[in-house]
């Protein structure tokens, strides 16, 4: 049996003078070991891309990387946590060499690439493959990756330019979002046979994909209940009858996404999880976004997240498999 993985969306912490808060992203990258993940999308929309510095993007990521090489050696027998960054914004061909070329030097283990950002008048397959060649012969000799980041528009992947990358030999890591749970079996058929493997941003897709060929989950929902994710992944071939009950819980859960994120990611990291942000401040939103609706919808879904945890505990006690 494959291993699935689950990757979180790293947000961003601030200290209170709007700087990168290093102390709480090692927290956070402790926190997601401890729960189980199998790595870190470390730079990505959830962590505001789009509003940090190419400077702010490569500490985040340097940062985050250093503190998974640490883990690794302070336990050693244990995988060690695969980082994969971005922080690939720009419009311009060198604009976009100079920033991805500063994340890869951060150590990252994979570099991703934002799909809307090659050929960016979406005028075709074939366009868009020549320019990722040309961005493939600018950069580090680093594995790369592709995420179908939703901002500034979705940009999915084409069954010829998904072909393109999983015979380039180069990449290594996909981050779905189409949220069809059609297509994402369709994908892995293409991938099948190739290094690069997909990880689905969907939790409501997700069972279903990981039984079409889907190497996990890399999603805003590893930000509050990243060990049943981890989970998930680990056991959903051993049990199925619980992995549809924890299915069941993180399709449902997950629509809170709709509420005020990525504030109600560090509430919950916060108030919840108990980590050391300073901060709720994000550069997308405001904290005042985040009002008693949003806080209850969370505690709510963290009620039910308890007892999911005792149902897969028992599960585990009774059954085997990874807890």
């Amino acid at each position: 049996m494959s291993v699935k993985l689950a990757f979180p969306t790293m947000v961003t912490p601030f200290n209170k003078d709007g700087s990168v808060d290093t102390g709480a992203a090692r927290a956070m990258t402790d926190w997601y070991y401890e729960n189980g993940c199998g790595g870190i999308f470390a730079s990505c929309q959830s962590s505001e891309i789009f509003c940090l510095t190419v400077e702010e993007r490569a500490l985040l990521t340097k940062t985050v990387s250093d503190r998974a090489a640490e883990l690794a050696q302070e336990h050693p027998g244990k995988p060690r946590m695969t980082v994969v960054a971005s922080g690939h914004v720009s419009d311009s061909f060198a604009d976009q060499v100079r920033e991805l070329s500063a994340v890869a030097e951060s150590r990252a283990d994979t570099l991703i690439l934002i799909s809307n950002r090659m050929d960016i008048g979406n005028t075709g397959d074939e366009n868009w493959i020549r320019e990722t060649e040309a961005l493939m012969e600018a950069l580090p000799d680093i594995p790369l990756g592709v995420y179908e980041c939703p901002y500034p528009y979705k940009r999915l992947m084409s069954p010829r330019m998904l072909s393109f990358c999983a015979e380039s030999g180069r990449f290594l890591y996909m981050k779905d979002t189409c949220c069809d749970a059609a297509l994402i079996a369709e994908r892995c058929r293409i991938l099948a046979g190739s290094p690069m493997k997909l990880y689905n941003a969907n939790a409501q897709t997700l069972l279903e994909s990981l039984r079409s060929g889907a190497a996990g989950y890399c999603g805003v929902m590893c930000n509050f209940h990243p060990d049943l994710y981890a989970w998930l992944c680990a056991n959903y071939e051993r049990d199925p009858e619980g992995a549809e009950i924890v299915q069941a819980f993180l399709g449902t859960a997950a629509f809170t996404e709709g509420l005020a994120y990525p504030v109600t990611a560090k509430y919950h990291l916060k108030e919840i999880a108990g980590l050391p942000l300073s901060s709720l401040e994000t550069r997308k939103r405001p904290a005042s976004d985040l009002g008693p609706y949003d806080i209850s919808c969370v505690r709510q879904t963290e009620t039910l997240a308890a007892l999911i945890r005792e149902y897969v505990k028992t599960r585990t006690a009774e059954k085997g498999g990874e807890s």
